[in-house]
């Protein structure tokens, strides 16, 4: 089901200066292992899946659903941007929102492909759902997503402890971040 409500999936690829975002193929699988089984990826995220466990659950294509975006460069897959309606209730200030979430391996770290790939994503929201506003939730811990929070417009709507750790909730105003 998309959860996104009314925009048609998949969408076409959206294009930016150095990054492709689409929907995933039977040959990012791979990569998807690498991402979900990557304890640095994890760090904040409650520790990686394991690898064995991945390459028998996961489908011949992962992650295929509405709101689900690979992030590649040059050809390859090096990250994921995930669009979804927010639900948790111990997030009250999230639920009914677009949430907006991501996962890049660390070959893309420091290079700015993060904030690239999510700018791109927030301008297709800002796109099919005129006027959405949309959240992003990240352990308070990690300094690395709160700056892309911040460099994307988003600001703090609450705080709250989930997961035996402190969390920020950034809402982000439909339009592009401010200067």
């Amino acid at each position: 089901m998309n959860d996104l409500g009314p925009v048609p999936w998949p969408p076409a690829p959206i294009r930016t200066a150095r990054l492709r975002l689409r929907p995933s193929e039977a040959r990012d699988r791979a990569a998807f292992v690498e991402l979900l089984s990557s304890p640095e990826v994890h760090t904040y995220l409650g520790g990686p899946r394991r690898r064995d466990e991945l390459e028998r659950e996961l489908p011949e294509v992962p992650e295929r659903w509405p709101g689900s975006f690979v992030v590649e460069r040059g050809g390859v897959m090096i990250g994921q941007v995930l669009l979804r309606r927010a639900t948790r209730e111990h997030r009250p200030a999230a639920v009914g929102k677009v949430e907006l979430g991501c996962l890049f391996l660390p070959l893309a770290w420091g290079a700015g492909c993060a904030a690239e790939a999510c700018a791109a994503a927030l301008d297709w929201v800002e796109d099919v759902l005129p006027g959405e506003p949309v959240v992003l939730a990240t352990q308070t811990a990690n300094t690395a997503s709160m700056r892309l929070a911040a460099k994307l417009g988003f600001t703090e709507a609450e705080r709250f402890r989930a997961w035996d750790a402190d969390q920020w909730l950034g809402l982000r105003a439909p339009g592009p971040p401010p200067d």
